[in-house]
């Protein structure tokens, strides 16, 4: 299944192939820093059970915007997995950001 690329808040998202229990996705513009975040997130995830990314172009036919692939168990859909990790990163940060401004 193929979509278009969906933009939100200046980050671009492309869905390559995703069946009920697999997903590999397109995030355009991010480098490892963000990736590593996001699949930390995912492998804390219920019912996920394999998350990686790719960035190395010569491996990836000259693909230079990482590519997030994830595997989950039966029952869980993969968007729905990457939707609670990036909730649960944004809540860390959140927290982060709190305790921050309250130290300062």
């Amino acid at each position: 299944m193929k979509r278009e690329p969906t933009v939100a808040e200046g980050m671009e998202l492309r869905v390559i192939e995703k069946t009920d229990e697999e997903l590999r996705m397109e995030i355009a513009g991010e480098d490892h820093t963000f990736m590593n975040v996001l699949k930390g997130a995912l492998l804390e995830t219920a019912g996920v059970a394999a998350a990686t990314y790719d960035v190395n172009p010569e491996q990836s036919g000259g693909q230079t915007d990482p590519i997030l692939s994830v595997k989950t168990e039966a029952g869980t859909d993969p968007l729905d997995a990457v939707g609670d990790a990036s909730r649960r990163v944004q809540d860390i940060t959140d927290d982060f950001m709190a305790a921050f401004d309250a130290a300062a």
